[in-house]
């Protein structure tokens, strides 16, 4: 096999296990120093979520939360959390949430480290650095933020701009599935779809960067998260289950860290800065008719094909690439019913006449689509937002 140059960048501490987020607060305060910014939202402190680790990091730091992230966070909400830490004198940062609260840590951690210009950061590898210290912990699994160099951020009344620099990767992430046990169904769903998307765009991204190391955890992280996530969403308590769905969902993100997604994300994102749908269900709503639009290329045909018996191990892979792909992209849009998430653009409240604007402003996210197996334009975008509602 002949591999082709590429570079392989992750978070350098992982850590593991029921009771991870209040054990490992030495270390989180050894990273982070004697005055920590906790970036989190409303609802997971008042779910009391955040107590034990917040109270535990209170023996030995001093502590600010901040807790106005919400979903898709605006520019105006980052902008809120870096005052407040500017204030504070904050030596560390900590997200603690799902990937809205840890996009919101990683800018704030590199604005007030550096002062630099946030409107010169936007893009890829734009970001100039140094950041404070970092620290992610999620309490989905979705969206692998915890391991990537993203930050999202919704600027202005609909468009999404991100940054993507290897500056934003955090020192260390925490991994405790105990903080996932509480999560409704439906999230559940949502974001065990998108880290699935994660895992599928990354193995088959035309990014020159498309490396064997990120096909390998894409595979390992689809074994898991399909084979755990309709116990997850039948049983929230049931520990196995999360623990699987939050390690898939790491692996997901570090296979496309380094892989970068494509048009799924890029049709997603209209969706989820126009009408406030959840980027996990965003995804989903799109996902299988943009694989099925990719998959008359050959080469996407092939990796789907090649996926598709670690999602599902029943599958019958003698039938040749095409077939097994069409039968692949068949049982994600089934098992997405299965977990009783919406199918339909319309069965959201989105209209009709909204998908040619969608379309427009899905052509914006270039850095995504350049990645896409197969070239999509707007009229493309439009077919596929058109099947979707």
């Amino acid at each position: 096999m002949s591999l082709n140059s590429f570079n392989f960048n992750t978070t350098p501490g992982i850590r593991y296990g029921s009771g991870q987020a209040k054990d490992s607060c030495k270390e989180i305060f050894d990273k982070l120093g004697s005055r920590i910014l906790f970036i989190t939202d409303k609802g997971l402190m008042s779910l009391g979520l955040t107590k034990s680790t917040i109270d535990e990091l209170k023996k030995m730091s001093e502590v600010e939360v901040f807790e106005d992230v919400e979903a898709d966070p605006s520019k105006a909400t980052l902008v809120k959390a870096i005052e407040i830490g500017k204030k504070f004198k904050a030596t560390g940062v900590i997200g603690f949430g799902g990937g809205s609260s840890m996009d919101v840590a990683k800018l704030s951690a590199l604005i007030l480290g550096s002062n630099e210009d946030l409107e010169k950061a936007w893009g890829v590898a734009n970001a100039k650095g140094p950041r404070l210290p970092l620290v992610l912990v999620p309490t989905t699994a979705g969206t692998g933020s915890e391991v990537t160099p993203i930050s999202i951020i919704t600027v202005g009344e609909e468009e999404k701009k991100g940054v993507s620099s290897q500056i934003i990767l955090p020192d260390l992430a925490i991994l405790d599935p105990d903080l996932t046990l509480g999560l409704p169904a439906a999230t559940t769903a949502a974001t065990g779809i998108d880290a699935m998307v994660h895992a599928i765009e990354g193995y088959s991204s035309s990014n020159k960067n498309n490396n064997v190391i990120s096909k390998m955890l894409a595979v390992e992280a689809l074994k898991l998260l399909g084979g755990s996530i309709e116990k997850a969403v039948e049983d929230g308590s049931n520990v196995e289950a999360r623990g699987n769905m939050l390690i898939g969902a790491m692996l997901a993100g570090k296979a496309f860290a380094n892989s970068p997604v494509a048009a799924v994300h890029a049709l997603a994102y209209p969706i989820g800065g126009t009408f406030h749908i959840s980027h996990g269900l965003s995804n989903s709503l799109v996902l299988p008719y943009v694989l099925r639009f990719n998959s008359v290329d050959a080469k996407a045909a092939n990796n789907y094909a090649e996926l598709a018996p670690y999602v599902f191990p029943k599958l019958d892979i003698s039938k040749g690439n095409q077939a097994v792909s069409a039968e692949f992209i068949d049982k994600l849009e089934d098992l997405s019913k299965r977990l009783g998430l919406p199918q339909k653009l319309r069965e959201v409240n989105i209209p009709k006449e909204a998908c040619e604007k969608m379309a427009k402003d899905a052509m914006k996210q270039t850095r995504l689509l350049v990645n896409n197996p197969r070239e999509l334009t707007e009229v493309d975008a439009l077919n596929i937002y058109q099947s979707a509602w």
